[in-house]
């Protein structure tokens, strides 16, 4: 979504990643061409094997959901918006007319395959590999999940429901360099806001201050409103400062130790110290602001749709907006019992979206839906995998 980001890595470790430049050199290219018997050799599941179209109750939902996500990635590549970002992309034989052909084709295959072995021999036959080189070079790209929270809010201020969030400042784009800090804009306590800039812009209200602030975070949510109606929010804009992680911020302080860091812990940690709230929040000082978005979906930053499980967020700078790529990862499978237990699959997804945090070839961050079971599913991906993008052959 626009600047929405996981939850994990903002809250643990944001921005610890060391990005390339827009135009690297060749030895710093972000991409290189793999073979599928090279990829498979090192690959921690079988690779081109998505088990999630074939043979499940859901295969019917599983097949629409990857069917959708590639129309969206092709609305987006008939953009002028693609056309300007392509112009600019670093890995000369990667162009948006590639991907937009690659695309189309891969969608008659997944439409005509009987099988995932039908499938996958198709796409050898027919694909190359790119592998991104991850942090390391070696291609070890780190995953972290993201998702749209929701929480409980108010369309209008009350005792129990106090910290706000806020509209678009209509003169936002003239605000002088450097913008106003969190604290200059709402105070360390987050109520002080109708003593400055955002006076009158309050959006809706939330009773958790911790809550607002994840939902800047995440940039998008669903609320369940004080008189039973439901409203969505999406991101419109933020000031220009670096994120800056609260969780890396208790780590440095010795609050938590990095091995026991999750949300859960970090919430429970607030609970256990309010008052830390005013020391560590302000130290994030981007600030986002929202609009009502009226239940549509929630957006990336290509300005389409991101879909559950399909849908990536990568440095943008770096990686090839709108593209289909292939995941190969461990994530989280519900137990019957509440368990949560890693299963490594590899995985169709189309590269939809980027954030702050997202920086340089090993970083992905993977949709995983709204909503609390999403969240919980998102706030458990944090593990190293493979990420590979798929162009057809050059003839």
């Amino acid at each position: 979504m626009q600047y929405l980001k996981s939850l994990a890595w903002f809250l643990i470790s944001a921005g610890l990643v060391i990005g390339l430049s827009v135009s690297p050199s060749l030895a710093t290219l972000p991409l290189r061409p793999i073979t599928f018997a090279a990829a498979q050799a090192i690959a921690v599941a079988p690779l081109g094997y998505d088990a999630e179209l074939w043979g499940s109750e859901q295969t019917a939902a599983d097949w629409r959901s990857l069917l959708a996500a590639i129309d969206h990635s092709l609305h987006y590549l008939a953009t002028p918006q693609a056309a300007a970002a392509y112009a600019q992309y670093p890995v000369a034989p990667i162009s948006r007319d590639r991907v937009q052909r690659s695309l189309r084709r891969f969608r008659q295959l997944v439409r005509t395959s009987p099988t995932p072995a039908a499938l996958k021999a198709a796409v050898e036959r027919e694909f190359t590999l790119y592998q991104a080189v991850g942090h390391d070079g070696a291609g070890t790209v780190d995953f972290t999940g993201y998702f749209e929270p929701s929480y409980p809010a108010s369309r209008v201020r009350t005792d129990e429901y106090r910290y706000p969030l806020y509209r678009r400042p209509p003169d936002l784009e003239s605000w002088p360099l450097p913008h106003p800090t969190r604290t200059e804009l709402e105070g360390n306590d987050a109520l002080q806001s109708n003593q400055g800039r955002l006076r009158g812009l309050e959006l809706v209200w939330l009773r958790d201050r911790l809550q607002a602030f994840l939902i800047q975070v995440q940039g998008s949510a669903r609320l369940e409103l004080t008189d039973g109606t439901q409203m969505s929010v999406g991101y419109a804009g933020r000031t220009e400062y670096n994120y800056t992680s609260i969780g890396r911020s208790l780590i440095d302080a010795g609050k938590i130790a990095e091995a026991d860091l999750t949300l859960p812990v970090l919430i429970d940690y607030f609970r256990q110290f309010p008052a830390d709230l005013d020391v560590y929040l302000p130290r994030n000082q981007r600030f986002v602001f929202f609009r009502e978005t009226y239940g549509s979906p929630p957006i990336g930053t290509l300005s389409v749709p991101v879909t559950a499980g399909r849908s990536i967020a990568t440095d943008k700078t770096l990686m090839p907006p709108g593209a289909l790529a292939l995941i190969n990862v461990a994530l989280p499978v519900s137990q019957p019992d509440g368990t949560w237990v890693a299963e490594t699959v590899s995985r169709y997804v189309l590269d939809q979206d980027t954030g702050g945090a997202i920086r340089g070839p090993g970083r992905v961050d993977l949709f995983m839906g709204s909503g609390a079971a999403a969240g919980d599913r998102a706030g458990l991906i944090n593990t190293s995998g493979q990420l590979y993008y798929l162009l057809l052959k050059e003839n």
